[in-house]
């Protein structure tokens, strides 16, 4: 296993994949400066060249990035589940997706690709969410939610059941979510409200 991105987020994914049973071999990064993290070796990334049998984790937080990134390589991705986690046996779960300590995942949820679910989040029955997307800690999904690609859910938020909340938008940090949010909208607030918009990605 190979991560991809010497950070902070790293440092718990090898944690995970160690608690898992699947230690990492070695981890790229864009910063020649690095060298180590968290006992492992760092290789830049310009002298790194992927291979079909490698098998990546893109271990960077910013969901733009990690979509950029996923398509700059030609191999698998594997996943990081924390042998805490609870989910329910017909959750989909897709490549390259981060599940940390603590999270349970109930039936008929799909997780997209290269997500990250972060420590104690919740989410509920039929939820969708779509790739790139990262539910930071103790964030509760109710059931029956659509997500979009590339949103943010911050620290401590609440969606309440069967809401669509658009690609790209941000959910600010302890926010009640209690209607519909639109693509690229950043919400804050007890009642979640909008007060600006991000930037389309491309």
């Amino acid at each position: 296993m190979i991560l991809i991105g010497a950070s902070g987020h790293a440092k718990v994914i090898i944690d995970i994949l160690e608690k898992s049973g699947e230690p990492v071999d070695y981890l790229v990064d864009a910063n020649a400066d690095i060298y180590t993290l968290s006992g492992k070796k760092v290789v830049p990334q310009n002298q790194y060249e992927s291979k079909a049998s490698d098998e990546l984790i893109l271990s960077i937080g910013a969901n733009a990035i990690r979509k950029r990134l996923s398509a700059l390589f030609n191999t698998k991705y594997g996943k990081a589940i924390h042998p805490s986690a609870i989910s329910a046996s017909n959750t989909t779960i897709g490549e390259g997706t981060v599940v940390m300590a603590g999270v349970v995942i109930n039936p008929d949820t799909h997780i997209g690709r290269h997500c990250i679910i972060n420590t104690a989040a919740s989410i509920d029955h039929d939820c969708q969410i779509a790739d790139f997307v990262h539910i930071s800690p103790n964030a509760t999904l109710c059931g029956t939610i659509s997500i979009g690609e590339g949103t943010h859910v911050g620290a401590g938020a609440t969606i309440i059941p069967n809401l669509n909340i658009g690609k790209w938008a941000t959910i600010g940090a302890g926010a009640a979510v209690i209607a519909d949010v639109p693509d690229y909208a950043v919400v804050v607030g007890n009642p979640a409200r909008i007060i600006k918009y991000n930037e389309p990605k491309t």
